[in-house]
């Protein structure tokens, strides 16, 4: 048997479509969260796996106090940002991006880090 889903689009940016036992499979398109690089955030329980389907994205990566590093996203690509990876997405308003992450990835196990963007 099959199940077949759509993308709720429910406003907020990442909605989850599909949760199985220990995975989960949601969307991220255009949201506030994905605009402007303001907060990094990284999951210390898991991994999170993004793949571009179409429109253009910017994944913004840093390890521990390292730089960030800016990565232009390219369609049909898996990007792995690892656990306890300090990240962001700014994506384009025709963005769409397929997220697979732990079900139980929640702000409880996500630390949030804010910038200091003044001048940048």
């Amino acid at each position: 048997m099959i199940q077949v889903k759509e993308n709720p689009r429910n406003g907020n940016g990442f909605d989850t479509v599909h949760t199985f036992e220990s995975w989960k499979v949601a969307f991220i398109t255009c949201g506030e969260q994905y605009g402007e690089l303001k907060v990094l955030k990284r999951h210390m329980q898991t991994d999170e796996v993004f793949v571009l389907v179409k429109g253009s994205a910017t994944l913004f990566t840093a390890d521990g106090d390292e730089p960030l590093v800016k990565t232009e996203m390219q369609p049909e690509k898996l990007y792995n940002v690892q656990k306890g990876t300090w990240h962001h997405l700014q994506v384009s308003e025709d963005a769409l991006i397929v997220v697979v992450e732990n079900s139980d990835t929640t702000g409880a196990n996500t630390e949030m880090k804010k910038l200091n963007t003044k001048g940048a």
